[in-house]
């Protein structure tokens, strides 16, 4: 994985460019990484859930049984 990096410039009214550079740790970006991918998940089991619920108020069971089976993705533990 490439390391990410933010480039800063320094300019001076006299004298030559300084240039600094700050590298992002590769950890900072794997922990961020896994928390947005742990919200996405609970975001989008959440809201199959909510569909299911919604299938089983309307009695729609065409609905109950696709909902259910991408459930399945998510519970598989």
């Amino acid at each position: 994985m490439k390391k990410q990096k933010v480039i800063y410039h320094f300019r001076r009214y006299t004298g030559m460019e300084l240039y600094a550079r700050k590298e992002i740790p590769y950890e900072f970006g794997l922990n961020a990484q896994l928390m947005l991918d742990e919200i996405c998940f609970n975001w989008n089991k959440r809201k199959i859930l909510d569909k299911i619920d919604h299938s089983i108020e309307t009695d729609n069971k065409e609905e109950f049984l696709k909902y259910s089976q991408a459930y399945k993705d998510y519970v598989w533990e």
